[in-house]
């Protein structure tokens, strides 16, 4: 709405990253970020949890990327471009993709623009963190390896991994919160918080959520998360640290309910308010 969503004036640039190219079993990310921007025009701009209208920071939707068809790494540096001249621009991103593997260029923008003191809070059901998958370094299954080769890492709502993440997981003495241990520990908000640096990214894969409130991704696994413990993490890290940007990957429209973008709209909407109190 004008004049706050005029891109010299907005705050929250939205960039929308429709590329799938190392998706392995359900393709369809590509649709996700159209699909959230669809959704989002029907929210109420007034948050009552927040008491606010979040849309006054200002926020731009901006084109969508075109994917490159040369492979994962050339997008992911395509995005570390583009996401490098909006932060000196002093724009707060919100990406959305498109498959998980693209946070990668966001993330490196990020991190050298917050050299000190800067982490990735990971919001997901697998680990992805494979060295290589599929003859690829860069694929979605191995963007989180590629992030710790930059930045610490947090890693929440896990439930499926491989043996060779679990094993880098010991070996690099990392301690992901497993989805299973977080239902039973009361005080896992206060932790997350604790390993998080001063500077932190979110990138949050969508099937951290349960399936039974997001089946609209490609690779579904039970026993995920619920709407108010995701809200209740990201609004307690941004109470207590910088988040410099965040994203939402890996939404596959086709697989689910219209209800599905919504509720992704809707997250995107509130952590950016969140974010920018």
């Amino acid at each position: 709405m004008p004049p706050y969503s005029d891109l010299e004036k907005a705050k929250v640039v939205i960039l929308p990253v429709p590329y799938d190219g190392t998706t392995e079993w359900r393709s369809g990310t590509r649709d996700g970020p159209q699909a959230i921007i669809d959704a989002s025009q029907y929210l109420e701009l007034y948050d009552l949890e927040l008491d606010r209208e979040v849309y006054k920071v200002g926020i731009h939707t901006l084109p969508q990327v075109k994917p490159l068809m040369s492979g994962p790494k050339d997008m992911i540096d395509k995005v570390y471009q583009i996401s490098k001249e909006l932060i000196k621009k002093d724009k707060f991103i919100v990406m959305l993709g498109g498959e998980h593997s693209v946070s990668l260029g966001t993330v490196r923008a990020s991190k050298e623009a917050w050299p000190n003191k800067f982490s990735v809070l990971q919001l997901d059901a697998h680990a992805d963190l494979r060295d290589k998958y599929l003859g690829t370094k860069y694929g979605q299954a191995c963007v989180m390896r590629r992030i710790y080769e930059l930045c610490p890492i947090i890693q929440v709502g896990i439930r499926s991994l491989a043996l060779e993440e679990k094993q880098f997981l010991v070996q690099n003495r990392i301690t992901p919160f497993y989805m299973s241990e977080l239902a039973s520990n009361t005080a896992f908000v206060e932790q997350i918080v604790a390993k998080t640096c001063e500077n932190v990214y979110v990138t949050i894969d969508v099937d951290v959520f349960d399936p039974s409130i997001m089946p609209a991704v490609g690779t579904p696994e039970p026993g995920g998360m619920q709407w108010q413990q995701l809200l209740t993490i990201v609004s307690s890290v941004a109470r207590h640290r910088n988040i410099v940007g965040f994203d939402l990957t890996e939404f596959c429209p086709r697989e689910g309910t219209v209800s599905c973008a919504f509720l992704l709209a809707k997250l995107a909407y509130k952590f950016i308010g969140y974010a920018l109190r």
